[in-house]
């Protein structure tokens, strides 16, 4: 692993969007944080120290895909706590200039719709679900109004019947479950022709195969456990424009 100074000097704002690569079609990784010198990307493919990479940053529904250009100034090797990743620096003023619009929630973000955005959590352990609920009920009293919504479903199951009774425009789901596991929800939700352009974020604790397989059935961004839930919620928060 190699140090760099963006790593220490560019203060760094948790930020999950899906982030693919045009020079390499068949891959998508995501986002772990930005800054406004650069961003970090969860990976494991094995880009080389000062490799230039060109990047597509998303976030289906809620952000149009935007390219940049950076460098890879260092990487962080997998560990059972964290998943491996690149730090890339982005040193071209303008795209520089696109970065820092975009932590604003200034910027590719399209307008919200009225109404709270709805999200869907389909999470199996109690534990977690509550650790999830607490973060929402503090993320909540942080927001004018209702801003977001959220619904919660143990197995895919009952995650189908919440996408019947409602406007899901969010799913958050576990891969792991009984009944009706995130795999098969997820080919089940884009065989539909109702949700099947509802972004869905997988939070896993699988492995390579677990992400190779649900980005297969359709999963816009995959995050591997442990991931901290109100990341990706600050992130929905600041592409609503909230």
């Amino acid at each position: 692993m190699s140090d760099h100074p963006h790593k220490r000097t560019s203060e760094r704002v948790p930020f999950v969007v899906r982030v693919s690569y045009p020079d390499r079609q068949a891959l998508a990784d995501a986002s772990e944080n930005l800054s406004v010198g650069g961003l970090f990307i969860q990976t494991r493919e094995p880009f080389a120290l000062g490799e230039l990479v060109r990047l597509s940053l998303s976030f289906p529904g809620l952000l149009e895909p935007f390219e940049l250009k950076g460098a890879v100034a260092w990487r962080r090797p997998p560990t059972q706590e964290l998943e491996g990743g690149i730090g890339i620096c982005v040193d071209d003023p303008e795209e520089r200039a696109r970065l820092i619009a975009l932590l604003d929630g200034a910027a590719n973000a399209k307008p919200r719709q009225s109404g709270p955005f709805q999200v869907l959590l389909v999470e199996d352990n109690p534990h977690v679900a509550e650790m999830y609920s607490y973060t929402l009920r503090k993320l909540a009293s942080q927001l004018p109004g209702s801003a977001v919504e959220v619904h919660f479903a143990s197995d895919g199951h009952q995650a189908l019947q919440v996408m019947q009774e409602r406007a899901i425009q969010l799913v958050i789901t576990d891969l792991y479950m009984p009944v009706l596991d995130g795999f098969a929800l997820v080919e089940r939700l884009r065989a539909l022709e109702a949700t099947k352009n509802v972004p869905i974020v997988a939070i896993s604790a699988g492995g390579p195969e677990a992400r190779t397989r649900a980005l297969s059935a359709g999963v816009d961004v995959f995050l591997r456990k442990p991931v901290r839930f109100v990341e990706v919620l600050e992130t929905v928060k600041t592409l609503i424009g909230v």
